[in-house]
């Protein structure tokens, strides 16, 4: 079957003004993050006593910090850093999780075994397995990405899992089978690109997860080291001000949720366009 002509994709896509809101807001917080330097004329750690705590202005337009540093600079750079932890969260779970659930559902004697670890890992609740795993792995950049990969990498396991069980009972399949196709082609030409559909829903969900996770275990001390401007260690840093300057918490809090909430509204918009039930609806 031919893959639909991206332009009518996206206009099914985009068909919902809700996903396309999600989309621009996730496009614009993306480019800001970007331009960082062009949009801002002030360094993310340069300080200014005599500044600190300035409501929003001409000259700081979010405000400044407690230490006098321009709060949009900062949320701008932050971005970078915020976005780069979930961006790798994903495509390392994405990848670990695939090759699992790939292995789980075509191989039956790998399913049982590969499958108890998944388990395992997902009964913990996955803030709790996080702070675990950054306690012994130590508070890094590095260390908070592996972190989230080991924690979200169980969810796309068993998701590709479920879909390779349905996939590989297709009769083109077992045609395969039968003409003596090796296994590791079947997996990579036949059932892989069958799956990509569940695939790129989790990837998009998982992007959002990792931004309110990475934001928590900062907010926690036990994340991001505070030196690194993200989203989540300007608001743990900021809360004890935030009764005098409301903004130094808020316009961060909000870079969080406003990523946070478009990713997920993409997401849904990406499932509901890939499912067929749902399909026709759109």
């Amino acid at each position: 079957m031919p893959m639909p002509r991206l332009p009518l994709v996206l206009r099914k896509l985009f068909r919902r003004r809700i996903v396309l809101g999600a989309t621009i807001a996730l496009a614009v917080m993306v480019a800001v993050s970007l331009l960082a330097g062009a949009l801002s004329g002030f360094d993310p750690n340069e300080t200014a006593v005599t500044k600190r705590l300035s409501a929003p202005s001409a000259a700081h337009v979010l405000g400044t910090d407690e230490l006098g540093r321009d709060l949009f600079t900062r949320i701008a750079f932050g971005g970078r850093y915020s976005l780069t932890i979930a961006l790798l969260t994903a495509l390392g779970s994405v990848a670990l999780g695939t090759l699992a659930g790939l292995l789980a559902g075509f191989f039956r004697r790998l399913d049982a075994p590969v499958m108890r670890v998944v388990d395992a890992m997902m009964s913990f609740p996955d803030i709790l397995l996080a702070i675990a795993l950054v306690g012994i792995l130590g508070p890094s950049l590095l260390n908070v990405v592996l972190a989230l990969v080991l924690v979200y990498t169980p969810r796309v396991a068993r998701v590709v899992r479920a879909s390779t069980l349905v996939v590989r009972e297709l009769p083109f399949v077992e045609a395969a089978r039968a003409v003596g196709v090796s296994s590791f082609r079947i997996l990579w030409r036949h059932v892989l690109p069958n799956l990509m559909s569940p695939i790129l829903v989790q990837a998009s969900f998982i992007f959002a997860y990792a931004i309110l996770a990475e934001a928590a275990l900062s907010f926690l001390g036990i994340g991001v080291p505070p030196d690194i401007p993200t989203w989540g260690t300007m608001v743990a840093g900021s809360q004890q001000y935030a009764h005098q300057a409301l903004w130094i918490v808020l316009f961060p809090g909000l870079a969080i949720i406003l990523t946070a909430l478009s990713l997920q509204l993409l997401g849904d918009g990406i499932r509901d366009l890939l499912d067929p039930r749902l399909r026709k609806s759109m």
